[in-house]
């Protein structure tokens, strides 16, 4: 049986779904699988008749999806990584992150923000507006902003270790916008530590009075926080809930993004 047959012929043969459906359930064995598996193994592993899983094993071998080892056993094949790198490659994080950003902006009701870090300032790369009367200094597509400054740099800065902090303090000078504004480097990193330990960043009119955010870490297939999600809107608007709902949109995007959460 040659890969091709498995996966051509008219849908409504029930055969061809059901070699699909065994060529998946042998890939996911061999990705839960450590070590290299035996025919034993696999077979075992997917329920499959030990002759059922070779002839689907020989036919995914030829076409490199399924690497066969000397001792007999087997593993993903190279093909796999092939395909994961064109379909990253191809992946666009704006494109991703909008449908997360507009269901979570249907559920709030406020401007939802996409930024990613750029050298030491946080740029924003998409947002989706609030239609409710808002000044807006920072928070405009293609706008900068200090990590410090914002939720969505906290973030980013508590993904640095101590050392990477303190280098940005004395490059930055952690400028200051309000007088809410955290400019020194103990007050920096007591607000880094909450970051790290609840996994959401505020911003508590520290870039623009009146203006409060939340945000949360968007990580990528090799688990590098490359993005995140802020809330923002006026203080007297402003719901501790959110966070909650924010994480929610981040992970979701991280998850579509390739990003599996270590287990604990």
């Amino acid at each position: 049986m040659q890969l091709s047959e498995a996966a051509s012929g008219p849908v409504k043969n029930p055969g061809s779904i059901q070699v699909i459906e065994r060529m998946i359930s042998l890939l996911d064995a061999l990705a839960d699988s450590p070590e290299p598996a035996s025919l034993k193994q696999l077979a075992a592993a997917t329920e499959l008749h030990p002759s059922t899983a070779h002839r689907i094993l020989a036919a995914m071998s030829n076409a490199r999806f399924v690497e066969r080892q000397d001792a007999g056993t087997y593993q993903l094949g190279i093909r796999l990584l092939e395909l994961g790198a064109i379909v990253k490659s191809r992946i666009n994080l704006r494109e991703v992150a909008q449908p997360f950003m507009q269901e979570l902006h249907e559920k709030i009701g406020e401007a939802i923000n996409l930024g990613s870090r750029h050298d030491d300032e946080i740029v924003y790369l998409e947002r989706t507006s609030s239609g409710r009367s808002l000044v807006r200094v920072v928070y405009l597509v293609g706008g900068r902003a200090p990590l410090h400054l914002t939720s969505l740099g906290k973030l980013f800065l508590a993904a640095d270790g101590a050392q990477k902090v303190r280098d940005y303090a004395k490059r930055t000078g952690l400028p200051g916008k309000t007088p809410h504004s955290l400019t020194t480097l103990t007050a920096l990193e007591k607000e880094l530590d909450k970051v790290r330990r609840h996994g959401v960043a505020y911003d508590d009119e520290e870039a623009e009075l009146g203006l409060k955010c939340v945000a949360a870490p968007i990580h990528d297939d090799e688990g590098n926080v490359v993005a995140a999600l802020s809330v923002s809107a006026p203080a007297d608007r402003h719901d501790p809930n959110w966070a909650d709902q924010v994480r929610q949109a981040a992970d979701a995007v991280s998850h579509a993004l390739g990003y599996t959460r270590p287990k604990k």
